[in-house]
């Protein structure tokens, strides 16, 4: 087994290869000065396996264009198998056509990362299932919420806990969630005028007196966030904490949060945290080293992945 790192995520890479007990293959991926990328694998990976992670996060293009170089150059150096670990995957909320005359841009990303000579994907909560079915080629799309469970059952009184969908398109990954804490579900009703901005109308389920916990794939902007809590809180819930597994957290979002209601946003590092998510006093960040490291071991061991959320 062999483990590659692009740029996005060193500190994660860096982890997932301690779990693993390996170290990781010397390679540079570097710029010239027009900003083109150059790649360069200084060890022999002839019939390796070799996993690249790489999550496609800010700035989204150029740690894609990393992981496709990456890739090519692993092929063009006969790795017998490249298995792309996206431990976040950029383009996922362009799954469909909202409209006229736009792409479907997720769908141009898995074929870039397939033609460029992937033979399996591993990536984390993808926004849309379906977007599995993109690719062309094996792909595992694995859950962060065994880890939420567990943190959540450190943290709260699970009995007192009601697991917060904050719209209807994110049901299944909260029911999932609230199955495992054994805990009732409730729903926020918004409707989201453009993007970025989000009203919310109603909450459905009874949620006076306990501690929600709202629990989303991808937190951008914050403001769904920040309206949900407030709804929430007005309702009478007694504490709001947030569980998001991709910590986008762009433009004022760090700010947003450490100046709303949230009591707490647990994120996952499948995002390199910046320094403002660091040193924000209301963020914490959950490592995914052992669900990603040993997702990588059973892979390379030709084990079942699925079994470790049974």
């Amino acid at each position: 087994m062999k483990l590659v790192a692009g740029n996005s995520n060193h500190k994660l890479a860096g982890a997932i290869a301690a779990y693993l007990n390996v170290e990781m293959t010397n390679a540079s991926v570097r710029r010239f000065a027009d900003q083109e990328v150059f790649v360069e694998i200084h060890e022999n990976v002839r019939g390796e396996d070799v996993f690249v992670i790489q999550s496609t996060s800010y700035p989204a293009n150029d740690h894609l264009m990393e992981l496709l170089i990456l890739i090519d150059a692993l092929r063009r150096a006969s790795a017998r198998r490249i298995t792309a670990v996206l431990p976040y995957f950029g383009y996922a909320r362009q799954d469909r056509k909202p409209g006229p005359r736009t792409p479907i841009s997720a769908k141009l990303v898995s074929n870039l990362i397939t033609n460029a000579g992937a033979d399996r994907v591993l990536t984390l909560d993808l926004h849309a299932g379906q977007i599995q079915g993109f690719f062309d080629i094996p792909t595992d799309n694995l859950f962060a919420a065994p880890i939420m469970a567990r943190d959540i059952k450190e943290h709260y009184t699970t009995d007192n806990v009601m697991v917060v969908s904050p719209d209807v398109g994110g049901v299944v990954r909260a029911r999932a969630l609230a199955k495992r804490i054994d805990a009732p579900l409730s729903i926020v009703d918004k409707r989201r005028d453009r993007p970025g901005e989000s009203e919310v109308m109603n909450i459905i389920g009874e949620v006076d007196g306990k501690d929600c916990i709202l629990v989303d794939d991808i937190i951008d902007s914050g403001g769904t966030l920040c309206n949900a809590a407030e709804a929430l809180l007005a309702k009478g819930a007694n504490s709001v904490t947030a569980y998001i597994t991709h910590g986008v957290l762009s433009g004022g979002a760090v700010a947003r949060i450490t100046s709303s209601k949230l009591k707490e946003l647990v994120i996952t590092n499948s995002i390199e945290p910046t320094e403002a998510i660091e040193a924000a006093h209301n963020i914490r960040v959950l490592s995914l080293d052992n669900l990603l490291g040993e997702a990588i071991a059973r892979t390379a061991d030709e084990q079942s992945v699925s079994s470790l959320f049974d």
